[in-house]
């Protein structure tokens, strides 16, 4: 297991912006792809954003599309998430998870490691 740690959450305002980090205890995470996904309250786990594992391939939900930045650090084994232009509909627990292979993937169903999330909060 690669053991992901989140970090950055919090609550913030409208319009406002947050980066959440994810670091990885395993160097080998660095060979796969990895994503974000998110969950709200009474709703499904949903894909955010996703990066192959060289970082040349990235892909975002059309929800978060010119807001929201991933990226990772494969000499710190650490995977980013900025977040600016926040809004209410943004406020979800983030959960960041490591794919199966190294391709950057929308689907929850290709990721098999996944951290205990971070709590995103925007207030109006």
């Amino acid at each position: 297991q690669a053991q992901l740690t989140e970090s950055g959450g919090g609550l913030v305002q409208a319009g406002g912006s947050r980066r959440l980090s994810c670091a990885a205890s395993r160097r080998t995470v660095s060979s796969y792809g990895m994503g974000w996904f998110r969950q709200a309250p009474g709703k499904e786990r949903e894909f955010v954003a996703a990066i192959s594992a060289s970082g040349g391939y990235i892909t975002y939900a059309d929800s978060v599309k010119g807001r929201f930045t991933i990226s990772r650090d494969n000499a710190k084994i650490t995977l980013y998430l900025q977040m600016d232009s926040l809004k209410p509909e943004d406020t979800a627990v983030y959960y960041c998870a490591v794919g199966r292979g190294t391709i950057s993937s929308r689907d929850l169903f290709d990721y098999d490691e996944w951290g205990q999330g971070t709590q995103v909060t925007v207030s109006s």
